[in-house]
């Protein structure tokens, strides 16, 4: 620690931030985006268990991604050379689209794959011409709600008591595409 003036300040583990660094650039090297397929359920399904603030869905609900049957659906994942990390799923609700789910494997959050995944969704959402994006959030869930800000997400509302075990407030996001 560094003494100056008063003030205590830790000096950074240059090994543990070079770590860091490491693994978000190996991530990020080998790292793929991709429309999910039925094969991908038992991944999507085991990701989705250990994310404690994903939508925890049965199997008919991801079956039901692969369907064809209802709104359109975009099940997408993002994969590295140790398999998949993360998945969104999202669906066409007339001229918008809703996020209804995203998770991404605990060792790998805090790396930009998250970032990528809404960012690719975003992409092909406008290429449909899309005019909005919305989504809802547990009130809690600061890391996600940080990701939503960061692509220009606007709170726009509150649900109270939406959520249960534990029971918590959802926050709206909305973002205009045009």
């Amino acid at each position: 620690m560094l003494r100056l003036r008063g003030f205590v300040r830790k000096r950074r583990d240059p090994l543990r931030s070079g770590m860091t660094t490491l693994l978000s650039i190996l991530l990020s090297m080998s790292m793929k985006i991709r429309c999910a397929t039925p094969d991908d359920t038992p991944a999507m399904m085991a990701l989705e268990r250990h994310a404690v603030t994903a939508a925890h869905w049965d199997r008919q609900s991801y079956a039901s991604l692969f369907a064809g049957a209802g709104a359109e659906r975009l099940p997408l994942v993002i994969e590295t050379e140790a398999g998949i990390q993360g998945f969104l799923v999202a669906r066409a609700v007339g001229p918008e689209w809703e996020i209804e789910n995203i998770a991404i494997a605990a060792p790998a959050r805090r790396h930009g794959l998250g970032t990528r995944l809404v960012g690719e969704f975003l992409e092909q959402a406008r290429a449909t011409g899309a005019e909005a994006v919305f989504l809802e959030v547990r009130e809690s869930n600061l890391s996600a709600r940080a990701l939503y800000e960061k692509w220009a997400f606007i709170e726009n509302g509150r649900r109270n008591r939406y959520y249960s075990n534990p029971q918590e407030d959802a926050i709206l996001y909305r973002l205009r595409l045009i």
